[in-house]
């Protein structure tokens, strides 16, 4: 499974970029999907659309930055 393409279908207007292997990556995420939104409720909406990939073992490890465009500037 590619991690970076199956986020993106979930988020279509994020910016992506991975590191380590797609069983153990570490990913930023860059979406306006996050405004308004904590860290902690940032990371929820994403590891909530990889729940079923963690639940078959697809995915292990995954570590997480959220960002806003206007945190980028």
């Amino acid at each position: 499974m590619n991690i970076t393409e199956f986020l993106l279908d979930k988020f279509p207007d994020a910016d992506i970029s991975s590191d380590g292997a797609d069983c153990s990556s570490r990913l930023v995420i860059v979406s306006k999907s996050f405004e308004g939104l904590s860290t902690l409720n940032r990371h929820k909406l994403v590891m909530g659309t990889l729940k079923e990939h963690f639940q078959s073992g697809e995915v292990h490890a995954l570590s997480l930055t959220t960002k806003t465009p206007s945190e980028i500037v």
